[in-house]
Parts: structure tokens; sequence; C-alpha cells
């Protein structure tokens, strides 16, 4: 939840869009209309789908990794989501979805814990390494790894 002043936000996309109109100059969406719509529209996909990866592979950050059975259900959204990501790397030229690091970097963080939490292998889902190296990117960027250490904590 987001608190300004009286105003309560209290859905994660909704408080990224006030604050990408309240901080223009921070570049949370790209300014090409095209990227930043082709961005929106990833974000709201993963805020409101891949229900199997997110009901059978919870976000953990403290426990290791372990490679686990992926129902097919889960294999669909993994493979969505590869494609989605290597659509997007290959429209922007990396090395963030979108050019620059954005909300929907933010949206698919989680999504990068879940692939490393249970040893999730991209290759398996039809990835040629661009969406393996992206979700690395992910995690190893200083507000990730921030994030981290204070979950850890």
């Amino acid at each position: 939840m987001l608190k300004d002043g009286d105003l309560v936000i209290w859905d994660s996309l909704a408080i990224c869009e006030y604050l990408h109109e309240r901080f223009p100059e921070a570049g949370l969406w790209p300014a090409d209309p095209v990227l930043r719509a082709l961005g929106r529209s990833a974000a709201a996909e993963m805020h409101g789908g891949f229900m199997a990866l997110r009901r059978e592979c919870s976000m953990a950050l403290d426990v290791e990794s372990s490679p686990t059975e992926l129902s097919e259900e889960v294999s669909k959204d993994v493979r969505k989501i590869v494609a989605r990501w290597n659509q997007l790397l290959d429209r922007s030229g990396g090395p963030f979805l979108l050019g620059d690091w954005s909300i929907a970097d933010a949206f698919f963080a989680p999504v990068a814990t879940r692939f490393r939490t249970y040893a999730i292998d991209l290759a398996d889902h039809g990835d040629t390494g661009a969406a393996a190296a992206y979700a690395d990117r992910l995690l190893a960027t200083p507000d990730f790894l921030e994030w981290e250490r204070a979950a850890r904590a």
C-alpha cells in the first residue's frame, strides 16, 4: 500500500502508475510509446496471470534452490514467460525488458526468484539463453540484492 497524504493506493500496478505520473523524471516507463504499451501489457499480464506458477511455486527468498518437478500448467506458464521475455528483449535490445530497467522488470523480479528457487531450467521451456541471462541480470541488480538482504534478515 502507498500513502501519499490522505490518498491510499492499495494495488501494486496502480501504485506504479501513480509513481510514474508523479515522478516522470524517474523513467519508470520508457519514453517510447510502443515500448511503454508493451511494458504495460507485460506488467498487467504478470499482475493478473500465471496462476499455476504462483500457486505451485511460491516466492521464497530465504530457501536454497531445489529442483522441482513441474506440472504441465506451470510448464505452460514458464514457456509463456520465456516467450514474452524474448519478445520484449528482442524488441528493445535489452539489457532489461524495455531497454533500461522499468516497472515491467519490477513485476518480473519475483518470477526470476521462483525460477531460481525451484531450479527451473528455462532451456527446457524454449529459452536459447536470453531469458536465463535476463533473469540473472534481474537478480543481480543492486535494488533486488538490497530487497533480498532485507527479506533474509
